[in-house]
């Protein structure tokens, strides 16, 4: 299932719902098939999401080396950025941001 998240100020981005409940859960957002970020609670989320992956790379270098060096995965880092991007443009033009799902998520 996809969202889309649509800023009244600065475009729209598409993504999977499993990843966008990754970064919902850390901002604290019910992953409604409908809702909105307000330009007050932009702020806010966008700390969160800085704080997440902060702590994410953090975490990762803690266990570099344990991993197999075949495998490559995408971080938490790489996967909230475009979200980040977004908000914060938002936020500079004073906007919000609207997501719609086919369901909750």
């Amino acid at each position: 299932m996809l969202i889309k998240l649509t800023s009244n100020t600065s475009g729209e981005m598409i993504m999977f719902a499993k990843h966008a409940r990754r970064l919902f859960e850390i901002i604290g957002k019910e992953c409604s098939a409908r809702g909105v970020f307000t330009q007050e609670q932009l702020p806010q989320a966008i700390a969160s999401l800085h704080r997440a992956v902060d702590e994410d790379k953090a975490h990762s270098r803690d266990e570099e080396g344990a991993d197999d060096k075949n495998t490559e995965q995408i971080s938490l880092g790489q996967r909230a950025q475009p979200l980040i991007h977004l908000m914060e443009w938002t936020l500079k033009e004073k906007g919000f941001i609207l997501w719609e799902a086919e369901r909750d998520f």
